[in-house]
């Protein structure tokens, strides 16, 4: 019902808020007015007993709604807080409920990695083929979206809190995406490091460019 209600009738209500002439937060502190959005989110959530991670979505779904990004600057100021104080400290506390010592299984963490990451590349490689991908563009699709990032923490996070997975397997999950990830982007250095491009469409950019810069140096 919580995420319901945060995908259809609350974003059209924070709009209007938005709006409001009687906003006297949105006009004078629109910084302050976003981190009041959230933490009416996480109130509300916590109240029903949903995980804080579902209520900054939807908080953050509803200033973006359909696009639109209302309060442009004050986002853009937060995401440099966060990026550099609060995701930090966030992983820092995954960090602290790991426990490789007790909580660790080799083989586990081998049968997932490889069992996963070969159905991820050949799925992405299948998929990119019928869109008219081929060659390194392939490779690089694979391996990039092979990622799990920080959405694969976070739901690592979330499922071991509400007791779905186990210390054992929470730890496979975290690890998992952190090999993932060290590994697509040593892959993109490398790609660039060669020189090669990502994609073949920025090689045809690249020509186009320069044609360009031929026709009026001409």
């Amino acid at each position: 019902m919580f995420f319901a209600l945060g995908l259809t009738l609350l974003p059209k209500a924070v709009k209007r808020l938005n709006k409001s002439k009687f906003n006297v937060l949105a006009r004078h502190s629109p910084v302050g007015y976003a981190l009041a959005v959230l933490l009416a989110y996480c109130v509300v959530a916590g109240a029903f007993e949903v995980n804080l991670v579902f209520a900054a979505f939807l908080a953050a779904f509803t200033v973006v709604h359909k696009k639109r990004r209302l309060f442009a600057d004050a986002l853009d100021a937060i995401s440099k807080v966060s990026f550099a104080f609060f995701i930090p400290v966030y992983l820092a506390i995954v960090g602290l409920k790991l426990d490789i010592v007790k909580a660790f299984s080799w083989k586990q963490l081998l049968i997932f990695l490889v069992g996963t990451c070969v159905i991820k590349i050949l799925s992405v490689s299948l998929a990119g083929r019928l869109a008219g991908f081929h060659g390194l563009d392939l490779i690089n699709l694979a391996l990039t979206t092979n990622a799990r990032g920080g959405p694969g923490i976070v739901l690592a996070s979330v499922a071991f809190d509400a007791g779905i997975i186990n210390a054992t397997f929470y730890t496979t999950l975290v690890l998992a995406a952190i090999i993932t990830s060290q590994f697509a982007g040593g892959w993109i250095e490398y790609v660039l490091h060669r020189g090669w491009p990502l994609l073949d469409a920025d090689a045809t950019r690249s020509e186009i460019a320069v044609a360009g810069d031929d026709t009026v140096a001409a």
